[in-house]
């Protein structure tokens, strides 16, 4: 999904598995359609309609990708014997999203984010990354937002909105919203947030083992951290 903070604009597809580059399948939905959301089998026609790359699905296929849902498979398929749980115990550590959020010079805001998807997830199951509000949110009166992590429970809390409307609404700064979503409405465990203010202020918290992430300005900044945080 992507977002464009100056007029809530948006577009976002889900469920493609021919598309090379979803995010800018996304962005075709936002500026040339006067939909939000298109999936599957629909997406993919507007997806050759407008020209963009199709590829073969094994273009996708990762020998470390599959170890990992190997890996997870074995966990739930354990977890199920003990106690009948639909997910492991443990949740995994490495989650396949990539978001960003941008601030240019005129004060306009976009966010978007893309992703692999849950490992070994039921077949046709959607998670937050396509869901505006959920995965995705920009707003220039407030902030931009990008979500990583265990999407069912970013749907449920609206937490890319939430964010927003934290900082609309009682006036907190955009790492105090942040902070409020990793600790008290998230789960242990369930993921990360990027969020930048429309002030250049930008802020990233996480639940989970780590996550990897980037920040730059026109000031000078560049800052690259792998994993977690150093004590």
């Amino acid at each position: 999904s992507i977002m464009n903070g100056k007029d809530l604009s948006c577009g976002a597809v889900a469920g493609v598995g021919v598309v090379k580059n979803p995010i800018s399948l996304a962005r075709l939905v936002m500026t040339k359609t006067r939909h939000v959301l298109l999936a599957g089998d629909g997406a993919e026609r507007f997806g050759r309609e407008m020209g963009v790359e199709i590829v073969g699905q094994d273009y996708f296929s990762t020998e470390t990708a599959r170890r990992r849902w190997e890996r997870t498979k074995k966990k739930q398929e354990a977890d199920r014997e003990r106690k009948g749980a639909t997910f492991p115990s443990v949740r995994p550590s490495y989650l396949g999203t990539v978001g960003c959020v941008a601030l240019d010079r005129f004060g306009n805001i976009a966010a978007g984010t893309s992703t692999g998807g849950l490992s070994n997830k039921k077949y046709g199951r959607i998670g937050d990354s396509p869901i505006v509000g959920a995965g995705t949110y920009a707003d220039n009166r407030t902030c931009g937002v990008s979500c990583t992590g265990i999407g069912e429970h970013y749907i449920r809390n609206a937490i890319a909105y939430d964010i927003s409307a934290q900082m609309k609404y009682t006036n907190c700064t955009v790492t105090q919203a942040v902070d409020t979503a990793i600790k008290k409405t998230l789960k242990p465990g369930y993921g990360g947030i990027i969020a930048l203010d429309r002030k250049g202020n930008m802020a990233a918290g996480y639940n989970t083992g780590g996550m990897t992430r980037g920040m730059a300005n026109s000031k000078g900044l560049f800052v690259v951290r792998l994993g977690k945080d150093p004590q």
